[in-house]
């Protein structure tokens, strides 16, 4: 035999034994995850092609990180909530823990690099969680400088800090000794009012942030205000102020003699925010002008309430805002990254789009440009009747399509009962309270609030596939009951409490509105919530016609108390989907303590992997070398108010080696 035949019979076997570019062994597209969202756009999609369809069931745990920073309440006001989307670049993870520590690890081997420790103050956080850092190369510099490379990350106790990606070193020339302290021109704290808990936009040299605002404390809350930091020095390069047009703010002090530069009360940003660098625009989704279920005394300041609006990037002005809920009193603030994609059009032309998820369970595809809709948005009329001093809106604006994603009411037939007995209780209850709908006012009675302020579609956002021309996302279907309590009555209760040497009732206290305000999930004696299941669900939507191309249950009752049985049922969640080039889903959330792959085709369940603790975080994925293997990594840490099983863990799962 020939040298030529023997090589081509000897590639043959190997070709036959190691199959092609979709096995393991392949070699294949290197793909970073540089960004919280993946890209500045928030898409969540990957082009790392390695696992696939086909082999997806094969995924083992490659490797397991414990960062030490998880507390069950001892420490902290609830526990620790590790919601952390690592991100990658080059051949390293950095990731935050909950207490704002930064850890650098090999991102093949799981092996640390550094840890920098914030010794964040966390007095008074109600939840205590860091979702993601930022990364920064300053192209100025050669290569070898110190902290050309930077790591950015804003901390509980509003501070931003800034360090080198090789050593995990305060970067000295950013702000003070390699610190921006946040809370400059905000006034009065109260402990843990006011800080970071998600990562900063980085656009071009500048880092843009906004904040987190305890929701329903008081009236002059600290201020919502966005800015925009030099990223080399950390000086102040611009701020926005969410003021209505025609309004302005001049400088003051306030009671204790700290200087207040923005207005207190607005709307703040304390998601996600996204970012065109082409177009130079910051897209960010803003909370509640404070405090949330009562607004008779806003006097218009929440014209950017509950809104996605674009900012210039240079100058920080307000392009255009569109909002999704009018006057909201009920916490619907838009929770999520808003998510950039090319609409197609029917000539084969593209817009360029962007996409923002609400708690509403409503989807508002929007012309980035202009953020004039791409579907009909109808104004419709609401629920009138609240509570006296307020102004409702009459109209609330609702997306013909796609079709909202979380059902808009409930009848007799959706309430939900283990037995009989369960079932009545529940009916008993929901008869008792007020109840019209999405946009039922609210009232001192007591309403039913669903979708409830907990989603609809929460911080997890959307993940888009744009070569499938896919919109993937995940909801919780879960009602709430809330009742506005009257000053006095508020008042009355914490006197006799301490009176009596006890603790207060757990009300949220309003301060400044004639209300305080308590909400519980509307559950049954069994403690499953009080309508059908599906209570969470894992949906795909076509990206140029908005209709649904999928729906299925999220999640399972195997972790659940207090029947620990595993049934299909869809399960309430937190966290978001991935995609990927190969057309998979990943996705953890729910509350049992899975992470989990699906069809984009589909929607089918092809694979599930066993977590050490609750995955409430959104995944990730990368290969760092073509030669390499791609990983899927998760935080398993879990959720204190959902009740989900704490832990300290980042899991990386792979394909065998």
């Amino acid at each position: 035999m020939s040298r030529m035949p023997v090589l081509i019979f000897a590639g043959a076997l190997i070709w036959i034994a190691c199959g092609d570019d979709s096995t393991p062994l392949s070699r294949g597209n290197p793909a970073q995850w540089s960004h919280y969202g993946a890209d500045i756009g928030g898409t969540r999609h990957s082009a790392a092609n390695q696992i696939t369809p086909e082999n997806v069931d094969d995924l083992e745990i490659a490797w397991v990180y414990h960062t030490g920073d998880v507390d069950h309440g001892q420490e902290t006001l609830f526990g620790t909530s590790f919601q952390n989307t690592p991100i990658v670049v080059g051949d390293t993870l950095y990731l935050c823990t909950p207490r704002n520590r930064v850890v650098a690890l090999d991102a093949e081997t799981g092996v640390e690099k550094w840890v920098y420790d914030s010794e964040v103050d966390t007095t008074g956080a109600a939840l205590v969680l860091c979702r993601g850092v930022s990364y920064w190369i300053d192209s100025a510099v050669p290569a070898d400088a110190e902290c050309r490379a930077r790591v950015f990350m804003g901390t509980l106790d509003a501070r931003m800090v800034a360090l080198d990606a090789e050593t995990g070193l305060l970067c000295e020339d950013f702000g003070e000794s390699g610190v921006v302290d946040l809370s400059e021109g905000i006034g009065n704290r109260l402990p843990g009012e006011y800080g970071v808990t998600s990562p900063p936009l980085i656009m071009g040299d500048l880092l843009v942030t906004g904040a987190l605002v305890l929701d329903n404390i008081r009236v002059d809350a600290p201020g919502g205000v966005v800015r925009a930091y030099d990223a080399r020095t950390g000086s102040l390069r611009w701020s926005w102020d969410p003021l209505p047009p025609g309004q302005t703010f001049i400088e003051t002090a306030d009671e204790s003699g700290q200087t207040v530069r923005y207005r207190r009360g607005t709307a703040n940003a304390w998601s996600i925010l996204a970012g065109d660098e082409k177009l130079g625009l910051v897209f960010v989704p803003t909370g509640n002008t404070a405090p949330d279920y009562y607004g008779g005394d806003r006097e218009g300041l929440d014209y950017y309430s509950s809104s996605i609006v674009a900012l210039d990037a240079e100058t920080g002005e307000a392009r255009w805002r569109f909002q999704t809920v009018h006057h909201d009193v009920w916490d619907y603030d838009v929770p999520s990254q808003p998510a950039l994609f090319d609409f197609p059009m029917p000539d084969g032309r593209s817009i360029p789009a962007v996409v923002q998820a609400t708690k509403m369970g409503h989807l508002f595809f929007l012309d980035r440009r202009t953020g004039e809709p791409l579907f009909e948005v109808e104004e419709r009329p609401v629920p009138q009747g609240g509570v006296q001093g307020e102004q409702l809106s009459p109209t609330q604006p609702f997306p013909t399509h796609p079709a909202p994603i979380h059902p808009e009411a409930f009848t007799e037939e959706d309430i939900f009962g283990l037995t009989p007995w369960d079932r009545g209780a529940c009916r008993d209850q929901i008869e008792s309270l007020r109840y019209e709908g999405i946009f039922t006012p609210p009232s001192v009675e007591g309403w039913i609030q669903y979708p409830s302020y907990f989603g609809g579609t929460n911080w997890g956002s959307v993940a888009i596939d744009s070569e499938r021309g896919l919109l993937v996302t995940n909801t919780t279907r879960m009602a709430t009951v809330v009742r506005l309590i009257p000053r006095a009555e508020f008042e009355a209760a914490h006197q006799a409490a301490k009176d009596q040497g006890q603790a207060p009732p757990a009300w949220e206290p309003q301060m400044g509105t004639p209300f305080a305000m308590t909400r519980t999930f509307l559950l049954s004696p069994w403690g499953y919530p009080c309508l059908k299941p599906p209570w969470g669900t894992l949906v795909g939507i076509d990206l140029a016609t908005g209709d649904q191309r999928f729906e299925v249950p999220l999640g399972t009752t195997r972790d659940l108390a207090p029947i620990p049985l595993g049934l299909e049922l869809g399960v309430p969640n937190q966290g978001g989907p991935i995609v990927t080039e190969t057309g998979l889903i990943f996705i953890a959330a729910a509350m049992d303590d899975y992470l989990r792959a699906f069809s984009a085709e589909t929607g089918e369940e092809l694979w599930r992997g066993r977590l050490p603790a609750g995955g409430q975080a959104t995944p990730m994925t990368y290969r760092v070398r073509p030669d390499g293997r791609q990983f899927v990594v998760i935080a398993a840490g879990g959720h204190p108010l959902m009740q989900t099983r704490l832990g300290d863990s980042v899991v990386a799962f792979a394909l065998p080696d």
